[in-house]
C-alpha cells in the first residue's frame, strides 16, 4: 500500500515521502503511522458493525442488553457502572428494554429493596439476531477480498485478539 493516507470520504490520497509524523530512521514514525491507520480502520469497522442491529433499538439499548447477558442479573447500579453511565440514564434505557419485552426487572432475593435486570427469551433472541447480522455483514465483506487477502486473515485475527487481551 505504500505511504497512502485515507481521507474523510474514504478515498485514498497520496502522501509525500516522509510525510508521516515523526518519520525517522528508528522506525518510530512508521509505527505511529501504522497505529493511526489501525485506529481509523477499527473505528470505521466498529461503526459499520454497530449499524447492523435490530430495528428500533438504540446503540445504548443494544450495549445494555449485551451487558445484562454478560453479567447475568445485574442491579441497575451495576449495569450503569458497567456501561459507564449515570443511574438515571440507565433507568431510561432499561425502561425501554422492559417496554420492548427484552428484559424484565426482578426483585433481588437477598434484598427485596433492590431490583435486578434479567434477559427475557426475546432479549436473548434479539441479541442472537444482532450477532448473526453482524457476522453476515463481515462474511459479505470478506468475500470481496482476494484469495491471498483471505489467507492472511487468520494471522490478522490472531494479532487483533492479542492486541485486545487484558494484561
Amino acid at each position: 500500500m505504500g505511504a497512502m493516507g485515507s481521507g474523510v470520504t474514504g478515498e485514498r490520497q497520496e502522501e509525500p515521502a516522509g510525510a508521516a509524523a515523526g518519520a525517522g530512521a528508528d522506525g518510530a514514525g512508521d509505527e505511529s503511522e501504522l497505529a493511526a491507520r489501525l485506529r481509523l480502520a477499527v473505528t470505521r469497522l466498529s461503526r459499520r458493525l454497530r449499524q447492523q442491529v435490530a430495528e428500533g433499538l438504540t446503540p445504548s439499548q443494544v450495549a445494555a442488553l449485551a451487558t445484562v447477558e454478560r453479567l447475568g442479573a445485574p442491579s441497575l447500579g451495576e449495569l450503569a457502572a458497567a456501561e459507564q453511565v449515570r443511574p438515571p440514564s440507565m433507568t431510561r434505557v432499561v425502561d425501554g428494554l422492559v417496554g420492548a419485552g427484552l428484559v424484565e426487572r426482578v426483585v433481588d432475593s437477598d434484598d427485596r429493596r433492590f431490583a435486578r435486570v434479567r434477559l427475557t427469551g426475546e432479549g436473548r433472541r434479539t441479541l442472537q439476531r444482532n450477532r448473526s447480522r453482524k457476522t453476515a455483514f463481515l462474511v459479505r465483506r470478506l468475500e470481496r477480498l482476494s484469495a491471498s487477502e483471505r489467507r492472511a486473515l487468520p494471522e490478522l485475527v490472531s494479532l487483533l485478539e492479542h492486541l485486545v487481551e487484558e494484561s
